[in-house]
Protein backbone atom coordinates (compact mmCIF):
# COMPACT_ATOMS: atom_id res chain seq x y z
CA UNK A 1 0.00 0.00 0.00
CA UNK A 2 1.47 3.26 -1.03
CA UNK A 3 2.62 6.24 1.28
CA UNK A 4 0.27 8.91 1.37
CA UNK A 5 1.30 12.42 0.97
CA UNK A 6 1.74 14.29 4.98
CA UNK A 7 0.05 17.30 5.70
CA UNK A 8 3.26 18.97 7.50
CA UNK A 9 5.30 18.11 4.09
CA UNK A 10 6.09 21.27 1.77
CA UNK A 11 5.31 21.05 -1.97
CA UNK A 12 8.89 20.77 -2.94
CA UNK A 13 9.15 17.28 -0.63
CA UNK A 14 5.65 16.43 -1.51
CA UNK A 15 6.26 16.68 -5.76
CA UNK A 16 9.51 14.64 -4.99
CA UNK A 17 7.76 11.89 -3.17
CA UNK A 18 5.25 12.11 -5.96
CA UNK A 19 7.90 11.60 -8.87
CA UNK A 20 10.09 8.75 -6.68
CA UNK A 21 6.61 6.45 -6.53
CA UNK A 22 5.07 5.12 -3.81
CA UNK A 23 6.67 5.78 -0.68
CA UNK A 24 8.02 9.42 0.92
CA UNK A 25 11.61 9.80 0.26
CA UNK A 26 13.26 11.53 3.18
CA UNK A 27 15.88 13.56 0.93
CA UNK A 28 15.86 16.76 1.99
CA UNK A 29 17.28 17.82 4.64
CA UNK A 30 16.01 20.00 7.70
CA UNK A 31 18.74 22.83 6.03
CA UNK A 32 16.51 21.92 2.92
CA UNK A 33 13.49 22.87 4.69
CA UNK A 34 14.70 25.65 6.71
CA UNK A 35 15.49 27.69 3.07
CA UNK A 36 12.26 26.51 1.97
CA UNK A 37 9.99 28.02 4.49
CA UNK A 38 11.96 30.85 4.09
CA UNK A 39 11.57 31.15 0.35
CA UNK A 40 7.61 30.49 0.76
CA UNK A 41 6.93 32.93 3.67
CA UNK A 42 8.50 35.47 0.73
CA UNK A 43 6.25 34.41 -1.69
CA UNK A 44 3.12 33.69 0.71
CA UNK A 45 2.21 30.40 -0.04
CA UNK A 46 0.63 27.74 2.38
CA UNK A 47 1.31 24.23 3.50
CA UNK A 48 0.35 21.59 1.75
CA UNK A 49 -2.78 20.01 3.04
CA UNK A 50 -4.20 16.34 1.89
CA UNK A 51 -7.67 16.68 1.02
CA UNK A 52 -8.76 13.35 2.27
CA UNK A 53 -7.21 10.11 3.21
CA UNK A 54 -7.18 8.33 0.40
CA UNK A 55 -3.95 6.92 -1.28
CA UNK A 56 -2.53 8.70 -3.43
CA UNK A 57 -1.74 6.78 -6.94
CA UNK A 58 1.85 6.23 -7.94
CA UNK A 59 2.92 8.80 -10.89
CA UNK A 60 5.29 8.86 -13.45
CA UNK A 61 8.43 10.86 -12.53
CA UNK A 62 8.38 14.16 -14.34
CA UNK A 63 12.40 14.42 -15.69
CA UNK A 64 11.93 18.30 -15.62
CA UNK A 65 10.54 18.30 -11.91
CA UNK A 66 13.10 15.83 -10.41
CA UNK A 67 15.80 17.56 -12.10
CA UNK A 68 14.86 21.13 -10.45
CA UNK A 69 14.34 18.99 -6.91
CA UNK A 70 17.64 17.47 -7.18
CA UNK A 71 19.43 20.74 -8.08
CA UNK A 72 17.89 22.41 -5.00
CA UNK A 73 18.95 20.03 -2.87
CA UNK A 74 21.93 20.87 -0.52
CA UNK A 75 25.44 19.81 -1.69
CA UNK A 76 27.15 17.86 0.64
CA UNK A 77 30.52 19.51 2.84
CA UNK A 78 33.16 19.94 0.66
CA UNK A 79 36.34 17.71 1.73
CA UNK A 80 38.95 19.92 4.03
CA UNK A 81 41.13 22.17 2.21
CA UNK A 82 44.55 21.33 2.27
CA UNK A 83 47.66 24.41 1.32
CA UNK A 84 50.90 22.77 -0.07
CA UNK A 85 53.52 23.66 1.85
CA UNK A 86 56.35 25.54 0.23
CA UNK A 87 59.93 26.69 1.74
CA UNK A 88 58.86 29.95 1.49
CA UNK A 89 55.77 29.64 3.15
CA UNK A 90 57.51 27.58 5.98
CA UNK A 91 60.17 30.47 6.57
CA UNK A 92 57.20 32.83 6.94
CA UNK A 93 55.74 30.45 9.06
CA UNK A 94 58.82 29.61 11.26
CA UNK A 95 59.23 33.24 11.56
CA UNK A 96 55.71 33.81 12.78
CA UNK A 97 56.48 31.65 15.45
CA UNK A 98 59.81 33.68 16.07
CA UNK A 99 58.10 36.58 16.62
CA UNK A 100 54.93 34.93 18.52
CA UNK A 101 57.91 33.62 21.05
CA UNK A 102 56.96 29.67 20.13
CA UNK A 103 59.98 29.32 17.41
CA UNK A 104 61.22 26.80 20.50
CA UNK A 105 64.40 26.29 18.42
CA UNK A 106 62.68 24.84 15.32
CA UNK A 107 60.76 22.12 18.19
CA UNK A 108 57.41 20.79 17.96
CA UNK A 109 57.24 21.63 21.54
CA UNK A 110 56.25 25.23 20.33
CA UNK A 111 52.81 23.73 19.01
CA UNK A 112 51.97 23.75 22.79
CA UNK A 113 52.43 26.45 24.15
CA UNK A 114 49.54 28.75 25.79
CA UNK A 115 49.72 31.94 26.14
CA UNK A 116 52.05 32.71 29.42
CA UNK A 117 54.35 30.19 28.54
CA UNK A 118 52.41 27.08 29.64
CA UNK A 119 51.76 24.08 27.72
CA UNK A 120 48.61 22.64 26.44
CA UNK A 121 47.70 19.02 27.97
CA UNK A 122 47.29 17.36 25.01
CA UNK A 123 46.64 18.46 21.18
CA UNK A 124 43.12 17.12 20.67
CA UNK A 125 41.86 20.52 20.89
CA UNK A 126 42.24 23.71 21.37
CA UNK A 127 42.44 24.26 25.61
CA UNK A 128 40.03 27.44 25.34
CA UNK A 129 41.73 28.70 28.55
CA UNK A 130 42.51 32.61 29.80
CA UNK A 131 45.77 32.90 30.99
CA UNK A 132 47.17 36.06 32.80
CA UNK A 133 50.72 37.73 32.73
CA UNK A 134 51.41 40.79 35.03
CA UNK A 135 50.43 43.09 31.86
CA UNK A 136 48.22 41.10 29.74
CA UNK A 137 45.48 37.97 29.73
CA UNK A 138 44.71 35.49 27.27
CA UNK A 139 42.94 32.47 25.43
CA UNK A 140 45.94 32.30 22.55
CA UNK A 141 47.16 29.04 22.23
CA UNK A 142 49.56 27.02 19.49
CA UNK A 143 52.30 27.69 17.66
CA UNK A 144 50.69 30.51 15.94
CA UNK A 145 49.05 31.81 19.32
CA UNK A 146 45.32 31.30 17.64
CA UNK A 147 42.32 32.64 19.63
CA UNK A 148 39.31 30.35 20.24
CA UNK A 149 37.46 32.51 18.40
CA UNK A 150 39.79 32.82 15.54
CA UNK A 151 40.19 29.03 15.31
CA UNK A 152 36.47 28.22 15.30
CA UNK A 153 36.03 30.38 12.23
CA UNK A 154 39.97 28.25 10.82
CA UNK A 155 37.96 24.96 11.32
CA UNK A 156 34.81 25.66 9.89
CA UNK A 157 36.35 27.34 6.46
CA UNK A 158 38.44 24.33 5.98
CA UNK A 159 36.42 21.44 7.72
CA UNK A 160 38.24 20.54 10.41
CA UNK A 161 37.23 18.52 13.12
CA UNK A 162 37.10 20.95 16.25
CA UNK A 163 37.64 18.13 18.47
CA UNK A 164 39.91 14.83 18.45
CA UNK A 165 43.26 12.74 18.15
CA UNK A 166 45.62 15.62 16.75
CA UNK A 167 43.03 17.64 16.44
CA UNK A 168 44.91 20.62 17.44
CA UNK A 169 47.97 18.65 16.10
CA UNK A 170 50.87 20.37 14.31
CA UNK A 171 50.03 19.84 10.59
CA UNK A 172 46.64 21.21 11.21
CA UNK A 173 47.98 24.50 13.14
CA UNK A 174 50.29 24.91 9.66
CA UNK A 175 47.11 25.13 8.03
CA UNK A 176 45.40 27.34 9.50
CA UNK A 177 48.04 29.64 9.87
CA UNK A 178 48.22 29.46 5.87
CA UNK A 179 44.56 30.12 5.87
CA UNK A 180 44.84 33.35 7.60
CA UNK A 181 47.79 34.27 5.90
CA UNK A 182 45.71 33.73 2.59
CA UNK A 183 42.76 35.51 4.47
CA UNK A 184 44.83 38.61 5.38
CA UNK A 185 45.60 38.45 1.21
CA UNK A 186 49.16 38.24 2.01
CA UNK A 187 49.63 34.29 0.39
CA UNK A 188 50.90 35.55 -2.96
CA UNK A 189 53.17 38.00 -1.58
CA UNK A 190 54.62 35.33 0.80
CA UNK A 191 55.53 32.91 -2.15
CA UNK A 192 57.50 35.59 -3.71
CA UNK A 193 60.47 34.50 -1.10
CA UNK A 194 60.82 38.02 -0.19
CA UNK A 195 60.07 39.06 3.31
CA UNK A 196 59.28 42.69 2.83
CA UNK A 197 57.63 45.85 5.10
CA UNK A 198 54.39 45.26 3.40
CA UNK A 199 53.94 41.55 3.98
CA UNK A 200 54.36 42.24 7.74
CA UNK A 201 51.85 44.96 7.17
CA UNK A 202 49.30 42.83 5.77
CA UNK A 203 50.10 40.58 8.82
CA UNK A 204 50.47 42.87 11.79
CA UNK A 205 46.15 42.72 11.95
CA UNK A 206 46.50 38.95 12.68
CA UNK A 207 49.48 38.52 14.75
CA UNK A 208 50.14 41.54 16.73
CA UNK A 209 53.77 41.07 17.35
CA UNK A 210 54.55 41.62 14.03
CA UNK A 211 54.99 45.20 13.00
CA UNK A 212 52.93 47.51 10.66
CA UNK A 213 54.34 50.19 8.32
CA UNK A 214 54.88 52.31 11.21
CA UNK A 215 56.84 49.86 12.86
CA UNK A 216 54.30 49.75 15.94
CA UNK A 217 51.95 46.48 16.88
CA UNK A 218 48.36 47.05 15.58
CA UNK A 219 47.18 46.24 18.99
CA UNK A 220 49.35 48.33 21.08
CA UNK A 221 51.61 45.26 22.58
CA UNK A 222 54.86 44.28 22.18
CA UNK A 223 56.48 44.03 18.64
CA UNK A 224 59.20 42.67 16.65
CA UNK A 225 61.60 45.04 15.05
CA UNK A 226 61.65 44.53 11.30
CA UNK A 227 65.12 44.34 10.41
CA UNK A 228 65.05 40.94 12.94
CA UNK A 229 61.88 39.16 11.42
CA UNK A 230 63.90 39.68 8.06
CA UNK A 231 67.21 38.37 9.03
CA UNK A 232 65.74 35.47 10.30
CA UNK A 233 63.08 34.80 7.60
CA UNK A 234 66.39 34.85 4.78
CA UNK A 235 68.13 32.56 7.20
CA UNK A 236 65.65 30.39 7.56
CA UNK A 237 64.42 30.11 3.85
CA UNK A 238 68.26 29.83 2.93
CA UNK A 239 68.46 26.75 5.00
CA UNK A 240 64.87 25.05 3.98
CA UNK A 241 66.20 26.09 0.55
CA UNK A 242 69.54 24.03 0.69
CA UNK A 243 67.68 20.93 2.28
CA UNK A 244 65.51 20.66 -0.91
CA UNK A 245 68.31 21.06 -3.40
CA UNK A 246 68.93 17.43 -5.49
CA UNK A 247 72.41 15.37 -4.93
CA UNK A 248 74.41 15.93 -7.66
CA UNK A 249 75.21 12.99 -9.72
CA UNK A 250 78.38 11.42 -10.90
CA UNK A 251 78.33 12.89 -14.43
CA UNK A 252 78.72 9.75 -17.37
CA UNK A 253 80.21 9.94 -20.59
CA UNK A 254 77.67 10.77 -23.40
CA UNK A 255 76.61 7.47 -24.70
CA UNK A 256 77.21 6.35 -28.32
CA UNK A 257 76.06 6.31 -31.19
CA UNK A 258 73.52 8.41 -29.94
CA UNK A 259 70.68 6.46 -32.17
CA UNK A 260 70.99 3.24 -31.51
CA UNK A 261 68.66 1.19 -29.11
CA UNK A 262 70.86 1.32 -26.37
CA UNK A 263 71.43 5.08 -26.03
CA UNK A 264 67.49 5.94 -26.42
CA UNK A 265 66.16 3.59 -23.79
CA UNK A 266 69.04 5.46 -21.30
CA UNK A 267 67.83 8.55 -22.42
CA UNK A 268 63.99 7.07 -21.78
CA UNK A 269 65.48 5.77 -18.15
CA UNK A 270 66.70 9.17 -17.30
CA UNK A 271 63.73 11.21 -18.03
CA UNK A 272 61.43 8.76 -15.77
CA UNK A 273 58.38 7.98 -16.40
CA UNK A 274 55.53 10.15 -17.89
CA UNK A 275 53.54 12.10 -15.37
CA UNK A 276 49.72 10.69 -15.26
CA UNK A 277 48.42 13.98 -14.39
Amino acid sequence: MPWRILPTLRPAAAAMAIAMGSSVLPLATPAAFASERSAEAAAGTTELVAADSSPVPAQAPDAAVVATLFRSLPLPPPPPRVFAMTPERRALLNTIRYAEGTWANGNDIGYWIMFGGGLMPSLDRHPDRVNRTARYASAAAGAYQFMPFTWDLVTRSLGLQRFGPQAFGPQVQDQGALFLIQRRGALAMADQGIFTPQLAHKLAPEWASFPTLAGRSFYGQPVKRFHELKRFYEDNLARLRSQMEPVAQESKPACEPATSLRCRLEALEAVGPRSRS
